[in-house]
């Protein structure tokens, strides 16, 4: 289904509101495939939306995140907590209890995807059960696994899926990676899609600072069958995202990006804020655990206008995003177009 897009582009999922049913309608309309994101959403609310996809008869695809191990040491993430009083009380908010067993209701999704015969689903943080990818296909579904290197490709490729998304450390939001110790965000899409391509037999998906058709042509001549592109999405009218983002990478006055663990506790590449600047030393890992730490702090910032406590997840590309109608930034995103 996927490889069967008219268009060259896919609308990325891009969890904590960007993502809704309308943007991914939109790219489907526009002929590009689009992926709802089920991350941080109870599974009857990814049912409406998946069923609202499914009444358009849209192809259309759904992002689920793999589960991570809870950590071997609390210690790190106790004492992030205790830097974090400070921030709270600024926020005037509480910080919750530490959060050490989400797994996302990783199993209920799963099944929900199976069930519904969601035409494309796509795997991020890890590599799916062969079991589950087997039943994935049964039911009809392409199949999918993000990873980051060629490591993770082979891993990857073992379990079966359809293709694979290829990112680069240029991506926005969180990276892929299994190994955050040591991930520094510094491959590039070209270089990254190219290894990958030479080692396993899969269509590669290329993904990581996409925000011009010239981007594009590069990735597709680096061996991509299609290129997955979110930043440049993030200020379109049918995206969720939130007032106080889209009015930071407007403003012009973030224009730097970095890699940090300061929100979620896992790499994610964001407009540099006070935030990143404050806590990014001495974040410690642990997804998602300094995500539902941090949870409060982001909310009350939001509510606020406040765009310095808040994850504002970007690309290296951030600069190109413009506001407009999906249909017209895939036209602009064209393999053909300037």
């Amino acid at each position: 289904m996927l490889l069967d897009s008219a268009h060259p582009v896919v609308v990325a999922p891009m969890a904590g509101g960007p993502s809704t049913a309308r943007l991914v309608a939109a790219a489907a309309s526009a002929g590009a495939a689009g992926f709802l994101a089920a991350g941080y959403k109870a599974p009857d609310a990814v049912a409406r939306e998946v069923a609202e996809l499914r009444e358009t008869g849209l192809p259309y695809g759904l992002n689920i995140f793999v589960p991570s191990p809870p950590p071997a040491d609390v210690a790190p993430l106790e004492e992030y907590r205790r830097v974090l009083e400070a921030e709270a009380r600024r926020y005037s908010v509480t910080l919750p209890p530490l959060r050490l067993d989400d797994d996302d209701h990783y199993a209920a999704k799963v099944e929900l995807a199976v069930a519904a015969a969601v035409p494309m689903v796509s795997f991020t943080f890890g590599v799916p059960d062969p079991a589950v990818v087997a039943a994935l296909r049964g039911a009809g579904s392409a199949v999918l696994v993000t990873v980051t290197d060629v490591g993770e490709a082979r891993r990857a490729a073992a379990a079966g899926p359809d293709a694979l998304i290829v990112q680069a450390g240029a991506a926005g939001g969180h990276s892929a990676t299994t190994s955050p110790s040591g991930y520094d965000g510094s491959s590039t899409a070209p270089e990254l899609v190219r290894a990958v391509a030479a080692a396993v037999g899969l269509p590669v998906v290329a993904a990581g600072g996409t925000g011009t058709a010239a981007d594009v042509r590069r990735l597709l001549a680096a061996g991509a069958v299609a290129v997955q592109a979110g930043t440049v999405f993030l200020l379109a009218g049918e995206a969720g995202t939130r007032p106080a983002q889209r009015e930071a990478m407007l403003s012009g006055r973030f224009a730097q990006t970095v890699v940090t663990r300061a929100f979620t506790g896992h790499p994610a590449r964001a407009l540099r804020n006070r935030f990143t600047d404050a806590y990014s030393a001495c974040a410690p890992i642990g997804y998602p655990a300094v995500h539902h730490l941090t949870a409060p702090i982001r909310a009350a910032a939001a509510e606020r206008g406040d765009p310095e406590a808040l994850n504002l997840w970007a690309g290296t590309a951030h600069a190109e995003a413009r506001p407009g109608p999906v249909a017209e930034i895939l036209s602009r995103l064209s393999a053909g177009g300037s």
